[in-house]
């Protein structure tokens, strides 16, 4: 009985080691000698200090900064061990009054504010988690970013523009801005 099983174990056992210790041991060392920013977490540091990640979204909410796509993961905004969408459809009622409280919200905190709000800005993405927002979502608050912090127009627009990524490839996405990054961009000295 004892030679039917020996090699059912042995295979068992080269299997654990080979997939559970070997592969993931050569991936993350493949993965931290390519991208060691991205294994890492892709933290973002401050006087040495961390304060957030440039892939997983913040909630910003003080009029002084930009305010980065909302969040619908489970338990609260952007937590990056829920990531997920609502999953609610173009007319599903709680889709419908959650996009106005967000249009309020944003009309509320610029009332002088005319223009279109950007869809961006009032729904959330599918992973729940993007830190990115539209170029046009950066525009639509830079007056009030510009007025908060007694900042110049342009001088506001100016950082938008330096801290805007093009598409990927020159032709995959939109053009965006790190949220983070802009947000950090305004907090350092002139």
């Amino acid at each position: 009985m004892n030679t039917i099983f020996r090699p059912a174990l042995v295979l068992f056992a080269l299997l654990t080691v080979l997939c559970c210790a070997l592969y993931p041991a050569a991936v993350t060392g493949i993965g931290r000698a390519v991208f060691p920013a991205q294994v890492a977490g892709s933290i973002v540091l401050r006087d040495g200090q961390p304060v957030g990640s440039s892939l997983i979204g913040q909630a910003f909410t003080s009029p002084h900064y930009f305010w980065g796509r909302p969040s619908a993961t489970a338990g609260f905004a952007n937590n990056g061990l829920a990531s997920g969408g609502a999953n609610l459809g173009p007319n599903n009622p709680a889709l419908i009054d959650a996009v106005k409280t967000r249009i309020a919200a944003l009309q509320e905190a610029d009332p002088g504010n005319l223009q279109a709000v950007p869809v961006d800005l009032v729904t959330a993405s599918a992973s729940g988690l993007d830190p990115e927002i539209s170029l046009a979502a950066a525009f639509y608050q830079l007056p009030r970013i510009a007025r908060e912090r007694h900042l110049p127009d342009a001088a506001v627009q100016v950082l938008i523009e330096r801290h805007s990524a093009d598409r990927f490839g020159g032709f995959l996405g939109e053009p965006r801005v790190n949220v983070l990054a802009l947000n950090m961009a305004l907090d350092a000295p002139r």
